[in-house]
Order: C-alpha cells, then structure tokens, then sequence
C-alpha cells in the first residue's frame, strides 16, 4: 500500500521552477476527488489561480480512502513542501500529529480547527450563506415547501441545514423537508442517493432543492431538473451543471481560502490561527450568473441583498446549531 500512495504521490508532483526555492505549496483534497464539481473543486481553482498569477506550480494528491492521509501528509512534509493546505475537516487527527513534527513548515485546514501555531484554520460561517439562499428557495417557491439534502450528518452540514431553514422561513416557507444522505464519508459522492432523496422531497410538494452535499448534490440538481424543478447548489458556483434549473449557488469561497494560503506563504506573511469567515469577511455568498439571470426577480434580489447587508451590520443574527443539536428556527 505503502509503494502505491508514495507512486500516486509522485505522479501528481509537478516541477517547481527555479525561482519558486522558498515556496512550495502542496494541495490534499478529500474524498470525492477534486473534480467533484463543488467543495474540493473549489480548492482546486484556487491552487490554479495561484500558479497562473505566480508562475509557481504545487503539488496536489486525492485521497481514496482515508488510510492514506497520515501518510499522504507526512510524505509532503519530508519534501519540504510549505505550505501544505488540506481540503476538509478529515485531515484533522493526521495534521496534528504531523504539524507537531514539523515545526518549521505552515499548514492549513479547511473546515476545522488546529490549536498550533504553525497552522491556519479557515472556517466558514455556513449558515450565513444558506441563510440567503433560503430567502430565494421560499421565495421562487410556488408550493412554499423546499427541501434540504446533505450529505454526511455531522455538525458541520448541519450549519447548512440550519441557516436554510432560518432564511427560508423568514422569506415564507410553511415547510422545509430535510434529510442527510448518510453518516459515513461515503455520504459526499453519491449522486444516485442523492437524486431518491430529491424525487421523494418533490413527492412530497417541494419545488426547491438545496443539496448541501458535495459530489452528491450533482444528482440533486439532476432530480431537481428532470422533475421541472429548481435546486441549489453548494460551495462552487453550479449554476452551468442545469442551466436555467439551478436558482442559486451558496459559494463557499474556499478558492479564496486556498489561494490566500499559498500566496502568503510565497510573500512570506502567512500566519496561523484560526479564520471564520463569513458574508462580512467575503467567505460565504450566493451565486447570480447568466445560467441563472431569469430566475431571480427584481424583487427577490432587492429581499436577498437587504438580509445580506442586515447580516453584515449585525441587524440580522443567523443561528447554528444550539449545543443540544437543535436549530431554534
């Protein structure tokens, strides 16, 4: 197992140029691959964003199960690489172990905390922009019932959950039908599942689908869209997987996140500690493109973008999950 991580590894390993010696980023994406169409394809346009700016070329590896990680980690961290960034709260336990180790080198997590201080952790007020979008479910819906479909049940899609249901009924919805696709990784690329969960919501009135999801949501959008429907996507703008079938996108700007990492590790400024980011700090938004142009009335834009600005001035509070596991909407 050992000689084909360390292969994969390799094969994914680009040549760095000359004068890039000082920075030499690294990529881990998490289950689901990166061409996932969502939250790890995001990570990926901001590596790519970073070596066409820059010049610099990164190294990137996939995991496809998660006994690879410790060692997907510590092999980028023998090389020297830095920084080292890791797409999703997975690689939690492998990083601390590694980023303990390895002292001299910067690392950053997406969607966890590490309390070390040669770690940047980016986390996402989720909840604030499933908040927005749920405005725009209620509203576009004829029915006013909508649906929620996650992927793996943890607390972190719970987040998404949670300010959907807030933002919707604050826009009208009498009824938001919510399920999880499963509670293993397993859970993020399963566009099958995905597309029962969304026919048996739309069986049960909701003309409105955010799949919160990962690869999973493809086949929510795909329901959504054979039923007549409209879904919503999730961490990438996936407006173009439906044209015309897809009200919105909540972007978590996890491009941003990636790009940033990289680049303060090249200009020498990059610091740990832990980063929420959301409408305010640009982390979280909804997505408004030519796919979808026709979809959003004036009216409903004018609704969305005063409940973003009443965000940002403390006006409107969007709640998480209470310590019990409930949402108090």
């Amino acid at each position: 197992m050992k000689r084909i991580v360390l292969g994969l590894l390799a094969a994914t390993a680009m040549v760095l140029p000359a004068f890039a010696a000082d920075v030499q980023p690294a990529l881990l994406y998490d289950l689901g691959g990166k061409f996932d169409k969502s939250f790890n394809e995001a990570a990926f346009h901001g590596a790519e964003k970073f070596k066409q700016e820059t010049g610099v070329a990164y190294v990137e590896f996939e995991v496809s199960n998660a006994s690879q990680r410790e060692q997907a980690l510590r092999r980028f961290a023998e090389d020297g690489r830095n920084p080292i960034v890791m797409a999703g709260f997975a690689w939690e336990d492998a990083l601390k172990k590694v980023a303990a180790e390895y002292t001299d080198l910067n690392f950053a997590i997406i969607d966890d905390a590490v309390d070390l201080p040669n770690v940047r952790s980016l986390v996402f007020k989720e909840n604030e922009g499933s908040y927005l979008v749920g405005i725009l479910a209620a509203m576009a819906s004829k029915s006013k019932k909508v649906g929620f479909v996650g992927g793996m049940d943890i607390p972190l899609i719970r987040k998404f959950e949670c300010g959907y249901v807030g933002g919707a009924k604050s826009a009208g919805a009498t009824d938001v039908i919510q399920n999880m696709t499963g509670d293993t990784p397993a859970a993020w690329n399963d566009p099958a599942k995905g597309g029962e969960i969304a026919k048996t919501q739309i069986d049960q009135g909701a003309d409105v689908v955010y799949a919160a999801a990962g690869g999973t949501g493809v086949g929510v959008l795909q329901a959504a869209a054979d039923a007549g429907k409209l879904g919503i996507g999730v961490d990438s703008n996936q407006n173009g997987l439906q044209p015309g079938k897809v009200l919105t996108s909540m972007l978590k700007r996890v491009d941003v996140a990636v790009y940033t990492a990289f680049m303060d590790g090249k200009n020498g400024t990059f610091k740990g500690g832990v980063q929420n980011l959301g409408l305010k700090e640009g982390g979280v938004d909804y997505a408004m493109d030519d796919n979808n142009k026709a979809l959003v009335t004036d009216e409903m834009k004018a609704a969305v973008e005063k409940a973003k600005a009443d965000i940002i001035a403390g006006k409107v509070q969007v709640h998480d999950y209470t310590a019990d596991n409930a949402c108090p909407y």
